[in-house]
């Protein structure tokens, strides 16, 4: 296969045994919580505003930088196949620290900086998200190949709950300080990596196919996930509303802290009750892994780490003078830009990220992508501003609602749509294209600037945008391979900065602060906007990019259907041609 043994460093190689990759899960719990930094913009965004004079179009620049740093992870995606996963979580580290280092020091007035020197100080700070993301989803993803919808879900849904676990702790234990938040974030984030990063590691992979035993692991930690993401919304609603005292408040917040430890149940349980069937059954699927290999005896051929599971689903066999069956369905559509030069990987193979790039379907997953989050983080940005100008003046339980939904549906877009491509062998995307036909509506409901309704609007919203999220992850991995996933699902990330600058900073916040100045024509420079008219222009557009995407992702799914046909033929992640040589 193409790529099959390539992108991996040496130094380090990969940790044998069943119980390492969820240790190596609980671990990553831990990791994308801490990398959830960008997504707590709006509880200190109002504060920066006040204590440093900006008004909402130097706000929403702002914002645009904190998109650009949490999105923008391609020099991580380049080195998640040359170093190690502890090493990118120190560089991860280092970067919350100088980032929101500096951030907290403009507000509490330390030193006096200028906006350009913030801007990228929070491009710094967020981009810490890149770096752990990178390490916690590459490495799982790679530990669990044939899981990679429900693994996805998972890890992306921890960095969604992340928001209400910020939220919980800035109501409940840092007195609603903007200051101390930004405190926690510089100090914090470096604290949690250095304590698990040992863990976070490349691990052999279970290539079982129907294995009752991880399956029920799986569903454990998404239940356990569930109750955590459902604990933080009633504990927020409940601080929010009911003055709680502060014995009340810690054991809240211990409650919180137990729940997060949950996913290591796992390895505990598979410490003190090993499974009695120590041998392994020799798995079709990875012939790669040889015993001598994972017991040492031939350490050269070990699998170096963050190595391409890929690579274990299927070796390179000779292909045919004679053109086959397998060989007509997956050229359908293959969206190659040259098709008279010599055939290079298909999809499903392991691609470079060069490779990737001259194909169709990436740019129309990309395009796809970009209308459903681009679309959704220019509310996300803007949601304190969009909630006071309706009325709702408490933007926390905004914040924590959307943070919630948006956990529930990563985790639903995760497990959703591993079942039916399982069962079904529905393409992944279908789920896009169903989460943006709801946006549309949902873009509406918000373009009314009824206050009855901004709660449903962020319930819809949040939940779209999760899925969204959530699907992309393992369509990357499935069409383009494991090699270069770490570049292509941080390019995919893209869509995020370019969102937020095309349709909040440039469209949002011009409009905003035009009917700011209408409304308040004797003010110099007016901070606030109030009524539907503030953002309704923008909730139109944002609407019609949705339509656009909703037609592009049915042209997508006619595409790639195909090719999820021959992925999932047998029920179950599988490369055709690895069976092919088996035969």
């Amino acid at each position: 296969m193409a790529g099959g043994g390539g992108g991996g460093p040496g130094p380090e190689k990969v940790k044998a045994g069943s119980r390492p990759p969820w240790v190596g899960l609980a671990a990553a719990v831990w990791v994308q919580v801490a990398a959830g930094s960008a997504y707590v913009f709006p509880l200190y965004s109002h504060a920066v505003k006040e204590a440093l004079g900006y008004d909402q179009k130097a706000l929403t620049m702002l914002g645009v930088g904190n998109d650009v740093g949490e999105n923008v992870g391609l020099v991580p995606g380049v080195l998640a196949n040359r170093l190690p996963p502890w090493l990118i979580l120190v560089i991860g580290s280092a970067c919350a620290f100088f980032g929101f280092g500096t951030l907290w020091v403009a507000v509490t007035k330390t030193v006096a900086m200028p906006y350009w020197v913030l801007w990228i100080a929070l491009c710094i700070g967020t981009n810490s998200s890149a770096w752990l993301g990178t390490a916690a989803l590459v490495t799982n993803m790679r530990n669990f190949p044939l899981s990679r919808g429900t693994v996805a879900g998972l890890i992306k849904g921890y960095v969604a709950v992340s928001a209400a676990v910020y939220t919980e702790t800035f109501n409940g234990m840092l007195g609603n300080s903007a200051t101390n938040l930004l405190l926690l974030l510089a100090l914090g984030i470096p604290t949690a990596c250095i304590v698990v990063m040992y863990f976070v590691r490349p691990c052999t992979p279970s290539l079982e196919e129907d294995n009752s035993t991880e399956h029920s692991h799986f569903m454990y930690t998404q239940i356990s996930s569930v109750v955590l993401g459902v604990y933080l919304l009633v504990a927020t609603i409940l601080g929010d509303t009911l003055k709680l005292s502060q014995a009340v408040t810690y054991l809240l917040f211990g409650i919180m802290i137990l729940l997060l430890l949950a996913p290591l149940a796992i390895p505990i349980k598979m410490t003190l009750y090993p499974n009695k069937q120590t041998k392994e059954k020799p798995s079709t699927l990875a012939p790669s892994y040889s015993t001598d290999s994972l017991s040492g005896a031939d350490p050269e051929n070990s699998e170096p780490l963050l190595g391409s599971a890929s690579a274990t689903l299927g070796t390179s066999v000779h292909e045919s003078d004679d053109s086959t069956d397998l060989d007509v369905l997956l050229a359908e559509g293959e969206g190659a830009v040259n098709l008279k030069k010599k055939r290079g990987p298909r999809r499903g193979d392991d691609f470079t990220f060069l490779e990737a790039l001259v194909k169709a379907d990436f740019w129309l997953l990309f395009i796809v992508y970009f209308c459903g989050v681009g679309t959704g983080v220019t509310v996300l940005n803007n949601l304190a501003q969009v909630g006071m100008s309706v009325g709702a003046n408490d933007t926390t339980i905004l914040l924590c609602l959307f943070g919630f939904c948006n956990f529930v549906g990563r985790i639903l877009g995760g497990s959703l749509s591993e079942y039916f491509v399982r069962s079904r062998m529905l393409p992944r995307p279908f789920w896009m294209m169903c989460t943006q036909i709801i946006m549309v509506v949902t873009f509406l409901l918000f373009a009314t600037g009824l206050h009855s309704l901004i709660y449903v609007s962020t319930t819809l919203l949040g939940i779209c945008y999760g899925v969204q999220f959530a699907v992309m992850i393992p369509t990357v991995s499935e069409l383009f391979g494991l090699k270069d996933f770490g570049l292509m699902y941080n390019f995919m990330l893209l869509v995020n900065p370019l969102g937020a600058f095309f349709f909040s900073a440039l469209l949002a916040g011009y409009i905003y602060d035009k009917e700011a100045a209408r409304q308040h024509p004797g003010v110099l420079e007016p901070s606030n906007c109030y009524g539907p008219d503030c953002f309704r222009v923008t909730f139109y557009v944002c609407a019609i990019v949705c339509c656009c995407g909703t037609l592009l992702s049915v042209l997508f799914i006619a595409r790639i259907k195909p090719v999820y046909q021959m992925l999932y033929a047998s029920g179950s992640f599988r490369h055709p041609r690895s069976q092919q040589q088996l035969h």
